[in-house]
């Protein structure tokens, strides 16, 4: 009975009012709190092959919402690599000779659906150092004779004015210029005056009219892909090397490509990065800013390249005296820095056996190169040219081959100016040592290791100082 009356007693006591009343629950709670949470749907997973440029492979199980900058960050984790932000998945069109950089953004799942049975089509895993290098240093990207802006606009626009008009929602700079154009169901190629406006890519009936009545609808980008041409002039018979096209998403084959030809890489690079900025807009600079979120001075009102050090800053020192001195003279700067990198080889040029005797090293510096990354051994010239093409024409990109002409010498292939150039570099023997040069052996190196290591450092002959190397990575 005793319980029964404690039982009344709490059930009859007064309810304590809510100090939160908008806490409360009320009968649409469960509605909202469902829409809110994530939808527990289970994410299919699928199995992927990505390949390398030694053409080994791997065989992944992603989910079928992965996009190409997860694929490449879990494949950085596999395989401990450093992530410098210029790892990129591509994917290449064996048979038509084609390929094209992924999106960031783009879901894996959907490019490979768009894939057709009669084309062997591959993904590659390899770094691209142009992905974003429009955003660094876009004026270099957009000649004055291919762009022109609105008549509103102010000429004299700065690196981020340029860039902040090409994502704009409202307005788009128009470029301008000839393009050969292969004729549809023909062999025949043509060269006619093009413009890419926010509609789409028009060329003209009459010369380099722009009127409306003379110009042409030749494509447009929602539902199509744009593709580079690897292969040059071999499979499309185009006019020049500097190839690429258009092909529709699920197409048939290589009857429904647009192909375009461009007649130097400055104009190819010029039409390519606006046709990317046209059709993915603010989504690049997104995909840009990712890897960089959080940092001070990285806002999107506020484009801001990012700055190495400065070649200005970086002064020659003499510490052989009592008191340190700043060497002003270039040429004794250059050779103090020759004569600093010979002791230093001389130095790591003994090495001791297992036995603990010391073995001379100048049999093994014919053949140390060997083993770096940068050194591809018995590749062509076009292939070379192929290799850095794919890393991006970035100012500073590079490797080391062996020469095909003479084998006794070997080649350095570097991309500056957006062209690829190749720099021999012979063997020279003074006083019964060999040693390796640029420059008709003014500056003189015991082996490649430290003549790459040098020319890192200091541009010398080179136009420019070698900055990213071409590595035949493996998975």
């Amino acid at each position: 009975n005793r319980r029964k009356k404690k039982g009344d007693s709490t059930l009859e006591s007064p309810s304590i009012p809510n100090p939160f009343p908008e806490l409360c629950c009320s009968p649409f709670a469960s509605v909202l709190s469902a829409s809110l949470l994530p939808k527990a749907t289970s994410r299919k997973k699928q199995v992927i092959k990505v390949y390398s440029e030694d053409d080994t492979s791997r065989a992944l199980e992603v989910p079928s919402d992965i996009t190409a900058r997860d694929v490449c960050q879990l494949l950085i984790l596999k395989n401990h690599y450093v992530d410098d932000h210029s790892w990129t998945l591509f994917e290449q069109l064996t048979h038509t000779g084609l390929g094209r950089a992924i999106e960031d953004h783009e879901l894996v799942m959907e490019v490979q659906s768009n894939w057709v049975m009669e084309e062997e089509t591959k993904l590659y895993f390899r770094k691209n150092y142009a992905k974003y290098e429009f955003f660094k240093n876009p004026l270099s990207f957009f000649p004055d004779h291919m762009i022109s802006f609105p008549s509103e606009t102010n000429a004299a626009l700065s690196h981020s004015g340029v860039l902040q008009m090409f994502l704009s929602s409202s307005t788009y700079p128009e470029i301008h210029g000839y393009l050969h154009a292969k004729e549809q169901g023909k062999k025949s190629w043509k060269k006619l005056f093009f413009l890419l406006r926010r509609s789409g890519l028009y060329f003209s009936t009459k010369g380099t009219s722009k009127e409306p009545r003379h110009l042409q609808f030749f494509c447009e980008f929602s539902n199509s892909d744009m593709y580079m041409s690897l292969t040059g002039k071999k499979i499309s018979g185009a006019p020049t090397n500097y190839g690429f096209c258009f092909k529709p998403n699920k197409s048939g084959g290589s009857r429904d490509l647009k192909q375009l030809c461009a007649d130097d890489e400055q104009s190819r690079t010029c039409w390519m990065t606006a046709i990317r900025l046209l059709k993915y807009g603010m989504q690049l600079y997104q995909n840009y800013m990712q890897p960089y979120q959080g940092r001070s001075g990285c806002s999107p009102l506020n484009i801001t390249p990012m700055r190495s050090i400065s070649e200005n800053s970086l002064v020659a020192m003499d510490f052989s005296g009592h008191r340190s001195r700043i060497i002003e003279n270039p040429t004794e700067a250059l050779s103090v820095a020759v004569e600093e990198g010979l002791a230093w080889r001389r130095r790591g040029c003994l090495r001791l056996n297992s036995h603990g005797s010391p073995i001379a090293m100048s049999n093994m510096g014919m053949s140390i190169h060997r083993s770096q990354s940068w050194f591809h051994h018995k590749i062509s010239r076009e292939e070379a040219q192929r290799l850095i093409l794919q890393h991006g024409l970035v100012d500073g990109v590079f490797l080391v081959r062996d020469s095909q002409s003479n084998p006794k010498t070997f080649v350095l292939s570097l991309s500056h100016g957006l062209k690829i150039k190749h720099f021999q570099i012979v063997p020279l023997e003074d006083d019964g040592k060999l040693f390796y040069t640029l420059d008709d052996g003014h500056t003189r190196f015991t082996d490649l290791i430290q003549l790459v290591e040098f020319y890192q450092l200091n541009k010398g002959v080179l136009p420019c100082k070698l900055k990213h190397y071409c590595a035949r990575i493996a998975l």
